[in-house]
């Protein structure tokens, strides 16, 4: 049985690798295109092709990349291209829908073969979907979350070239070669904007929309505000630099404080699951009732949707907005 599943999924793809290949004739010049726009603009830049690349690695992108173009004039495509760029991952919107699709499949196939029955397909195709979702998120968030902790020493940087006679954007050019990423790729990308005269104020703004900082709105309020009507700069972004270093210690005391709670919840959200585990490799018969008969299904069911309910107001309660 397993092997014929196997069979199978080496035939799906050698039938949509050929269709791909077709669909993606049709769309070649237009993505040579994108890929040389892309090396110049916050564009994904690593879609721009290098010769020292293995050929498998090649194929493999290149396929993902025209199955990518099937979902392209799909709204939620072009919604994933900003989490795309926020994760600064080589890939767009589509392509990774497509990503998603494939972990699905995968995911639904191991299931079925290791279970045997039709319900366990769907379920694998939403676990490997949201497999992908997760990883994504959590890319995100520690993306973010690092270029919070370099603000403080990057307006340090920008203030002090500032003070030696630097401009603005001769000072931000400073930060994208001597910072480490995720602040020098922003900034970088700032950059290349600029660069295609698009003006400050909205280079500014997208790299908000990527960042997703409460303490860069800071920053740039204030450079806004000071390409107006004038002022020390320079002054300002230390005065933001030492207010985001006391929200930062502020952070980090509250977290200290939280913790036991979010352990808390941590330990009763995987409390049953190692328990059900324990229980079935020490009497497998006693859980038979909950994975045989339909009151046992509905059971589980619900038990999953308390679970789940219970972490989500656990995490609510200890999320202190700071």
């Amino acid at each position: 049985m397993i092997f014929k599943l196997i069979l199978a999924l080496l035939a799906s793809l050698i039938l949509f690798s050929i269709f791909m290949f077709f669909l993606g004739r049709r769309n070649m010049e237009k993505q040579n295109i994108k890929r040389r726009i892309a090396y110049f603009s916050d564009y994904q830049t690593a879609h721009t092709p290098s010769v020292k690349k293995k050929a498998l690695r090649d194929f493999i992108k290149d396929l993902f990349h025209r199955g990518g173009e099937m979902l392209e004039p799909f709204k939620r495509s072009n919604s994933l291209d900003m989490k795309m760029q926020q994760a600064d991952w080589p890939l767009t919107g589509s392509e990774f829908q497509l990503i998603l699709t494939f972990l699905g499949v995968i995911c639904a196939l191991s299931f079925f073969a290791y279970t045997l029955q039709i319900i366990s397909i769907f379920l694998g195709f939403i676990f490997g979907a949201l497999l992908g979702w997760a990883a994504l998120n959590i890319r995100i968030q520690r993306r973010q979350a690092a270029f919070t902790k370099q603000l403080s020493d990057m307006l340090k940087m920008i203030a002090d070239a500032m003070r030696a006679g630097f401009s603005f954007m001769q000072a931000m050019e400073h930060v994208a070669r001597e910072m480490d990423a995720p602040a020098s790729r922003e900034v970088q990308k700032l950059m290349r904007e600029t660069n295609l005269r698009v003006p400050l104020e909205t280079a500014l703004e997208n790299m908000s929309h990527r960042v997703k900082s409460k303490d860069f709105d800071l920053v740039i309020t204030a450079v806004l505000i000071q390409r107006q009507v004038g002022g020390n700069l320079s002054q300002i972004l230390d005065s933001i630099s030492n207010t985001i270093n006391a929200r930062l210690r502020m952070r980090r005391e509250v977290k200290t404080l939280t913790a036991q709670g979010r352990m808390s919840g941590f330990i009763l959200a995987l409390l049953p699951i190692a328990l059900a585990v324990f229980i079935n490799v020490v009497n497998p018969s006693y859980l038979k009732p909950l994975l045989e008969e339909e009151i046992g299904h509905i059971a589980i069911g619900l038990a999953i949707f308390f679970e789940i309910i219970g972490f989500i107001v656990i995490k609510r309660i200890v999320n202190i907005d700071t």
